[in-house]
């Protein structure tokens, strides 16, 4: 009887938290955009793309790096600040650059 009860006291663990409760730590690298940590209102998008005829160019990849993850993803609108229109005119360009070899598929080493 004593080591069943060993046994569930060994496996409380350190935190102090009760057997069951699932602990989380908190990692710097667990979110690297941003996503959970931004508190408050809607992300503003670049000061560049605010002009009303401004368009993205699939031939200025300097620009479009902007947009792209370190591991090659194109940034989600809720992160990137853009309208609908831009994200979609974003997309077609970053593919176009992808497809001419001006941008990369995947991150690179």
């Amino acid at each position: 009887m004593r080591d069943e009860e060993q046994n569930d006291e060994s496996m409380i663990p350190e935190s102090g938290a009760p057997k069951g409760t699932v602990v989380r730590e908190g990692r710097a690298d667990a979110d690297p955009l941003g996503i959970r940590r931004r508190r408050g209102g809607k992300k503003r998008a670049p000061s560049f793309t605010a002009d009303p005829d401004f368009h993205f160019d699939y031939k200025d990849p300097q620009q479009l790096k902007y947009f792209i993850t370190d591991r090659g993803k194109i940034v989600p609108r809720r992160i990137s600040g853009l309208s609908s229109k831009q994200q979609r005119e974003l997309t077609i360009a970053i593919k176009r650059a992808r497809n001419i070899a001006l941008l990369p598929y995947t991150a690179g080493k």
